[in-house]
């Protein structure tokens, strides 16, 4: 799993760093997703969206696949790094979606060679191959949350806020 050290997570360094997130509410069963784009260390856009009847992970695909695409139609062919503080999106963008994507979008059945379960959330596991495979400069890379990350808190302040409206 790609990381980096405080001084490359902060964008400050130059470049153009997103940092993407995501939110839930078991109990209300919302969530809330944002993404947040850093130029040469200053906040360029950020996009945010709420959505009903949803799951942690799938607002945290959300939130990359937004970044992702925002990515594409704004810095395409532009070396980029989208953070997430989420190590089932990270591993799935860096590992997992080249797997699944040879095998039909599903994964082995337990103790079996056979590949028959179906991915959770896999429609916006499709969407994002598509996404990250529109430019080879973009890299996915793992932040720790709640760590103090400039970028990382702006952005889930922001879905935390979208959440909540």
């Amino acid at each position: 799993m790609a990381s980096a050290d405080m001084e490359d997570m902060s964008g400050s360094g130059g470049g153009l760093h997103i940092y993407a997130d995501g939110c839930y509410e078991p109990e209300s069963q919302t969530g809330g997703w944002a993404f947040v784009v850093y130029r040469d260390g200053s906040e360029v856009a950020s996009r945010f969206g709420k959505v009903e009847r949803s799951s942690n992970n799938a607002m945290e695909l959300s939130a990359l696949l937004a970044a992702a695409t925002w990515v594409n139609d704004n810095a395409a062919g532009e070396a980029a790094i989208l953070w997430s503080d989420s190590v089932y999106a990270v591993n799935g963008c860096n590992q997992g979606r080249h797997i699944w994507k040879n095998s039909g979008w599903r994964k082995k059945a337990p103790g079996s060679n056979v590949r028959s379960r179906t991915i959770a959330n896999p429609e916006l596991w499709k969407a994002i191959d598509e996404a990250l495979s529109k430019n080879a400069l973009l890299t996915v890379a793992w932040c720790k949350g709640h760590s103090g990350v400039p970028g990382n808190e702006r952005a889930d302040g922001l879905a935390e806020l979208e959440r909540r409206s």
